[in-house]
């Protein structure tokens, strides 16, 4: 009689084994799957560059504090609403032409902004407009130029969004593209 309960208890070892070893597998699996799915998103994030609101956007003043890290700068800019996640902005940061460049000042930024356009205003760079920071490198954000035409006074200035306005002497305002 002995012998006859060893093997129904090995018997049930074997089976509480291979269900145990069984659902192991599909664990390991799931989390194989799951790491798979969030590395892809977190991926398609870094390179798919999406404003946080695309269109007309809203204006938010940000100031970057001196000896900023990417990831400091990155969770201001989060905090601010102008990016959707610091963790892909600083990957984002990191893989771009502006690794390293960004500058501490007071920015004028809008959600409509890309990324990539974002990192490029905190850089300095030129080709970005609609920049106004304490610095005085957004120049180009105050009046272009002056001109008459045949008698009315219109001067041409930059939007933070990079359209022209001209105003007449009438105070009709025209918007025009920027030539962008």
């Amino acid at each position: 009689m002995g012998n006859t309960r060893d093997q129904v208890g090995k018997a049930g070892l074997f089976v509480a084994g291979g269900i145990f070893r069984t659902a192991f597998y599909v664990c390991v699996a799931v989390l194989v799957f799951w790491i798979g799915k969030s590395a892809y998103q977190f991926g398609y994030n870094v390179f798919n560059q999406q404003a946080v609101s695309p269109g007309a956007g809203q204006e938010v003043t940000v100031v970057i504090p001196e000896g900023s890290s990417t990831y400091e700068v990155a969770k201001i800019l989060k905090s601010k609403g102008l990016i959707e996640d610091s963790m892909v902005f600083y990957a984002q940061e990191k893989l771009s032409t502006y690794k390293g460049k960004m500058k501490a000042g007071t920015y004028l930024l809008s959600t409509a902004y890309t990324p990539t356009r974002i990192m490029g205003i905190l850089a300095g760079d030129e080709e970005q407009i609609g920049v106004t920071q304490d610095t005085g490198a957004a120049a180009d954000t105050a009046a272009d130029s002056q001109t008459t035409d045949a008698g009315t006074d219109a001067a041409d200035t930059q939007n933070a969004d990079g359209t022209a306005d001209t105003q007449a002497a009438d105070g009709a305002a025209v918007e025009g593209e920027s030539g962008q």
